[in-house]
């Protein structure tokens, strides 16, 4: 009797030595390029999928940008929230690629969209009302997409899905979420605001290249991270469809989208109180991700910050409040268990 105790004993402490070596639960991250029709013109659309990968993790360079994501790594098993990335004026989505990977390693599949017609490289919508409805219609054509893609689809939670929106891209999350703009309001405050030369780069009179193009929200959509959201055209009563919840940041020192007429007047007015953080002395370009050095020297307009801002900081705060936030809005993302030393290096 002695003697079986012992060997139970060995063998449980064993046991229990095992589980104890296992490897927390941790993803890196891999990214898929998605290809789908733009709903203005049925012309070919990209967007970028980064999503919760078991494989061994490459840095890959993605146009200009050095990204911690592997392309087509497999997927890690497991069902994810989405949330789908709409980038500013002229902008690409790669310039928040920090915030991308991060939630994709925290659990999130995160599709960052680049809008035909206004990107770095195109800006032919530019100003025009197929350009201010036509990029939700493209956000919900993307969502369509990936939920049709054979490789991400059986990962997907369909129903948990949450929109971040950067400068002109949070405008496109608000109508998603329900808001309609007023389009006077934007005469009016460029009126008042001549100098505003990126919300009136037109003079307020957007071109109305389209008549057949309305405001659609997209019921799909559930939580919001906006950041330095252009929302100016945007009255109390134009809101009052919007019952998502909203994390949102805005730079004080914000002089491309002002924060007094955008953010901080955005949160005023929204039926459902949003979290709100104002980040003192930062400016609009605060949200993109730090700068390499060769990225400093070709645009330092972009990459250089007030003195006392620390972008990385800053995104190190960012990146963490937004995982709880979309964890705690959306459905916490759910994965087959502890991965082992082979599943991670496959």
């Amino acid at each position: 009797m002695m003697r079986l105790c012992a060997v139970l004993l060995i063998c449980l402490s064993s046991s229990l030595l095992t589980v104890q070596a296992a490897p927390p639960a941790h993803w890196s991250v891999g990214y898929h390029r998605l290809t789908f029709l733009d709903p203005l013109d049925l012309q070919p659309m990209k967007a970028i999928a980064f999503y919760p990968s078991s494989g061994r993790e490459h840095q890959s360079r993605i146009g200009s940008y050095m990204i911690q994501a592997t392309e087509d790594a497999k997927v890690a098993i497991g069902r994810y929230p989405l949330l789908m990335l709409s980038h500013g004026n002229t902008g690409t989505p790669l310039a928040l690629h920090d915030l991308a990977t991060s939630l994709a390693r925290k659990g999130f599949i995160v599709v960052a969209v680049l809008h035909p017609g206004d990107n770095y490289k195109d800006q032919s919508r530019l100003g025009t009302l197929s350009n201010l409805y036509g990029r939700p219609m493209q956000i919900s054509e993307a969502i369509t997409a990936t939920l049709g893609d054979p490789m991400l689809s059986p990962y997907v939670e369909a129903e948990d899905v949450g929109v971040i929106g950067y400068s002109a891209g949070g405008e496109t999350a608000l109508i998603l979420a329900g808001a309609q703009p007023n389009l006077e309001r934007l005469r009016r405050y460029c009126q008042e605001r001549p100098d505003d030369k990126d919300a009136c780069n037109t003079k307020g009179e957007l071109i109305v290249d389209r008549d057949d193009l309305q405001p659609v929200a997209d019921p799909r959509v559930h939580a919001l991270l906006l950041m330095a959201p252009l929302s100016l055209m945007f009255g109390r009563h134009t809101l009052a469809d919007v019952h998502v919840p909203v994390l949102m940041y805005s730079g004080g020192a914000d002089k491309l989208v002002f924060p007094d007429k955008n953010a901080a007047a955005l949160a005023r007015k929204l039926p459902v109180a949003p979290q709100f953080k104002l980040i003192a002395g930062a400016g609009h370009f605060v949200f993109m991700a730090p700068c390499s050095e060769a990225q400093f020297k070709a645009t330092p307009g972009l990459c250089t910050d007030a003195e006392g801002v620390n972008r990385e900081d800053i995104h190190r705060d960012l990146i963490h409040e937004a995982g709880s936030f979309f964890a705690k809005t959306l459905s916490v993302p759910s994965h087959g268990g502890m991965q082992t030393a082979d599943q991670t290096d496959q």
